[in-house]
């Protein structure tokens, strides 16, 4: 019997968006298990649907910790503009409960000094979006 890591991990390669929505809340909180990271970023850069980037985005900005905001930051990096506007609105979704404003607003400030380059630049363009939230 698959635990529910392994479940997870293969329902993000099916060809069915709804099963890789599914995936997607079932992998935030492992954000910070290599093999689940790799398969988030993925999803958060989906090609084939807007709504599994933008489902993976918001649960990933509800879950909230340091791991779960560094994919949104890395996807943000390499997203083209179609896919950054879904993930803003991912995290924007996400961004409504005042509590999940402050956790994500934790996280990216220390996701500003992360050795990565590209994490920095998408945790402040995050940040951005939970300050412009809280307005």
């Amino acid at each position: 019997m698959m635990s529910g890591l392994e479940a997870a991990l293969a329902e993000a390669s099916s060809p069915s968006w709804t099963q890789r929505v599914r995936a997607g809340r079932d992998l935030a909180s492992f954000a910070d298990v290599p093999e689940a990271a790799e398969m988030l970023v993925g999803l958060l850069l989906d090609v084939e649907d807007t709504a599994v980037t933008r489902q993976t985005a918001e649960v990933l900005a509800r879950v909230g910790t340091v791991a779960a905001i560094r994919l949104i930051a890395l996807a943000f990096a390499e997203a083209d503009d179609n896919q950054a506007d879904w993930l803003q609105t991912g995290v924007h979704d996400a961004l409504v409960e005042p509590v999940g404003a402050l956790d994500v607003a934790a996280a990216c400030g220390k996701l500003a000094r992360d050795p990565d380059e590209a994490v920095r630049l998408g945790a402040a363009d995050i940040s951005a979006w939970a300050d412009d939230t809280r307005c």
